[in-house]
């Protein structure tokens, strides 16, 4: 699992690749740790090349998510596949999350 996080156009991007699961999450989380102190920027979720997510890792989305809702902000998710799209929608996390 490979976690980019970087600044696009004001916005804060977290690129992920590879497998989110359960292994994966506590190095992941911690990768993403920034996205947790963001304060009036948006934060893109960038999963065009995540191939799995497991719950540990919805987990993190959710965290994130809370965060910066308390502070103002939005969380986008960006390319994510159909299978993930599938796993979004099962948990109900389709209807938290706004996709671009």
């Amino acid at each position: 699992m490979k976690t980019t996080i970087q600044e696009q156009d004001g916005n804060m991007v977290a690129i992920l690749e590879g497998r989110l699961d359960t292994a994966a999450s506590p190095e992941t989380e911690k990768a993403m740790s920034p996205l947790y102190d963001c304060e009036g920027q948006d934060i893109i979720i960038d999963c065009t090349d995540l191939e799995y997510i497991s719950s540990s890792g919805l987990r993190i989305f959710l965290g994130i998510l809370k965060s910066a809702k308390a502070k103002g902000g939005h969380v986008y998710i960006k390319g994510i596949s159909d299978d993930i799209r599938a796993v979004f929608a099962m948990t109900g996390f389709i209807n938290l999350f706004e996709f671009k």
